[in-house]
This record gives C-alpha cells, sequence and structure tokens, in this order.
C-alpha cells in the first residue's frame, strides 16, 4: 500500500542539553501533544517568516561572521582560563549578559535614531520605516 506525501514519515536526530529536553516535555506535555509534535510545531513556527527560495540564496559565510565567531571563541577562552572549569551554564550566563548589553545598546540607540519604537499594543519593538 502505497501512502501519500503528507503519509511518508522521516525522522530527524538531535542533541540538546537535559535541561532543555525536560522543558521542552514539561511544555509539551502542558499542551496535550507529543514531543514529536511539540518540536515540530515549534520549529515550523520559527521558520514561517522563511520561505525555502529564500534559503537557496543565502550569502556564504561573511567576514563578520567569521570574526564573530572568532570573538565568541575567545571570550570562551578567557572565561575558561580564568575559572578552569564552567559548564555549559555558566558559560551560557556569561555570553548571554555580553549579548543583552549590546543588545540594549543598539535598541536605545536605534530608538534615539527613531528607526525603531516599542508598540505596547504589538507587543514588541516595530520598525518606523514599517509605517
Amino acid at each position: 500500500m502505497s501512502g501519500t506525501a503528507d503519509d511518508d514519515r522521516s525522522s530527524i536526530m538531535t542533541y540538546i542539553p537535559q535541561y532543555q529536553k525536560e522543558i521542552w516535555v514539561e511544555h509539551a506535555a502542558a499542551l496535550g501533544m507529543s514531543q514529536s509534535e511539540f518540536v515540530r510545531s515549534m520549529v515550523q513556527a520559527g521558520r514561517r517568516d522563511f520561505p525555502v527560495e529564500s534559503l537557496v540564496n543565502l550569502p556564504s559565510e561573511s567576514a563578520d561572521s567569521t570574526r564573530e565567531d572568532v570573538d565568541l571563541q575567545e571570550r570562551v577562552t578567557a572565561l575558561l582560563e580564568e575559572a578552569e572549569v564552567m559548564d555549559w551554564n555558566e558559560l551560557l550566563a556569561e555570553v548571554r549578559g555580553d549579548i543583552e548589553t549590546e543588545l540594549e545598546t543598539a535598541l536605545a540607540s536605534l530608538q534615539s535614531k527613531n528607526q525603531i519604537r516599542y508598540d505596547g499594543r504589538q507587543g514588541g519593538y516595530v520598525s518606523i520605516n514599517d509605517e
């Protein structure tokens, strides 16, 4: 018996930290979903603004992204040299702190230039150019 395209299934394997899996299991249960259904829904929700055609023409890794990778590697190396041992959560907290500060500075700058604003009705930042 041959199935339709909708019936054909493939599996994908990925690795995530244990704490993340526990969160996903809790969220899936709260929503009455299987883990597979939850992950599939979240991936699709995150991709909704990215048509497949746009992925074909993505630029190759630029010098800027390479520099950011090197900067992050240097930051991680410095943190580990200072602390000797750090687990994933500790490293993430340190790196995330840097990103939060940079994002806050960028948002403040963009708002002062009247390029973006916070819209309470929409629950987030919006580009003023879109208005």
